[in-house]
């Protein structure tokens, strides 16, 4: 089982997760939601939602909102936000608990492509939206963003004999904006829009004092020797030159469409 699908692996890394990804992935999620008005009276569900980037961002319109991860170290996160117009629950997001058409607005905002059963996955987003609601995904494209972007360009110019990470099926399936509309018809959205949304990660240099930290989450990392990681770290402070912040362009799609 790769890593992305096994929930302790999420659990421990929550923490670190909120501090570092949190932050970068919020930027997406303001981005998603400024393409569906929500109000007070809304009704809205967020898939795998991690840490509540979207989640925690969409109750500040006063919208109720479910938050759902499979990871019980996420779901604490956000529930540790304390916040009075957002539930959350433990809950695998390729079998809702949930009644069909019961949210107005269903968000998974880099959670569904990591699924080992996607399509199952944006098809029960698209069961739990309601007639005339709205569905949003947001993926990456298929080099992945942020850290794991930067090591994978990394390894490539460095180790080009060296396999590297295998990103999940859905990341390389969704890429093209046409294959994407095509699997949100057949989870049963229609309509789809789909647009690029690209901001810059802004790796802080000072951080490459505890690599392992920063960068140990990717398998681009984690399977380096020692020596290699030398290498690896020389390459990013070379890219950086005397800046103190490098920055990462990272392009995800984002698909809005009706039900």
């Amino acid at each position: 089982m790769p890593e992305f699908e096994n929930p302790d692996h999420w659990d421990t890394a929550a923490q670190h997760y909120e501090k570092t990804a949190h932050p970068f992935t919020m930027r997406y999620a303001e981005a998603a939601l400024a393409r569906v008005p929500l109000t007070p009276e809304s009704r809205v569900l967020d898939v795998a939602a991690g840490t509540g980037a979207l989640a925690l961002t969409a109750a500040r319109s006063g919208a109720k909102v479910l938050a759902t991860d499979f990871s019980p170290g996420m779901v604490a996160r956000i529930a540790a936000a304390n916040m009075p117009n957002v539930e959350t629950r433990v809950m695998d997001g390729q079998a809702l608990a949930l009644d069909d058409g019961s949210f107005d607005a269903v968000f998974s905002i880099f959670g569904v492509i990591i699924f080992p059963d996607w399509r199952k996955g944006l098809a029960e987003m698209a069961r739990v939206t309601r007639i005339g609601g709205t569905g949003v995904v947001a993926t990456w494209q298929d080099r992945g963003a942020a850290t794991f972007l930067l090591l994978g360009q990394i390894r490539r110019k460095l180790f080009p004999d060296r396999e590297g990470m295998t990103m999940p099926d859905a990341v390389k399936a969704l890429s093209d904006p046409a294959d994407f509309a095509n699997e949100l018809a057949l989870a049963g959205y229609r309509d789809p829009r789909i647009e690029e949304v690209t901001y810059d990660y802004p790796l802080d240099m000072t951080l490459l004092v505890d690599p392992d930290t920063l960068f140990g989450m990717s398998p681009d990392w984690t399977s380096l020797s020692d020596v290699e990681k030398v290498a690896v770290i020389a390459e990013v402070r070379a890219m950086a030159s005397d800046r103190a912040i490098l920055p990462i362009p990272s392009t995800a799609l984002i698909a809005v469409a009706r039900r």
